[in-house]
């Protein structure tokens, strides 16, 4: 566990782990039983992971299947347990080239100085270059 961040710290360190691509740190930062849900946009689908496997999956399906161009937490809410998160990505789809550009909102639940829970809400502009 990780006692000593605070709620933001840990999401902050998720963040890390993301932007180094290191699924392990991500793994870190989240519980046995953590759910992530992402309600789908305009591009991508709606899809729902659960447990440490399912956060692996979400992660290597990203890292795989696509170029992270930049990605941006922009600002961070925390109330309590709960860290939310605006910010914006823009990413290349490797198979197509297609470039997609999103404008998020992610909320963290943290249970025990680790993510819980995580819900994402997103806008998708996609982009022929």
């Amino acid at each position: 566990m990780i006692k000593e961040l605070s709620a933001r710290d840990v999401v902050q360190k998720m963040f890390d782990g993301f932007s180094a691509q290191n699924v392990d740190q991500i793994l870190e930062t989240v519980t046995e039983n953590s759910v992530w849900v992402y309600h789908g946009t305009q591009a991508i689908p709606r899809a729902q992971f659960e447990g440490k496997a399912g956060v692996q999956k979400f992660f290597t399906n990203i890292f795989e299947r696509t170029e992270m161009l930049q990605f941006q937490p922009r600002q961070f809410i925390v109330d309590g347990n709960m860290v939310v998160v605006l910010g914006n990505e823009h990413q290349r789809v490797k198979r197509s080239g297609l470039e997609l550009k999103q404008e998020w909102v992610q909320i963290y639940t943290i249970k025990d100085h680790i993510i819980s829970r995580m819900e994402e809400f997103a806008a998708t502009v996609v982009q022929k270059e």
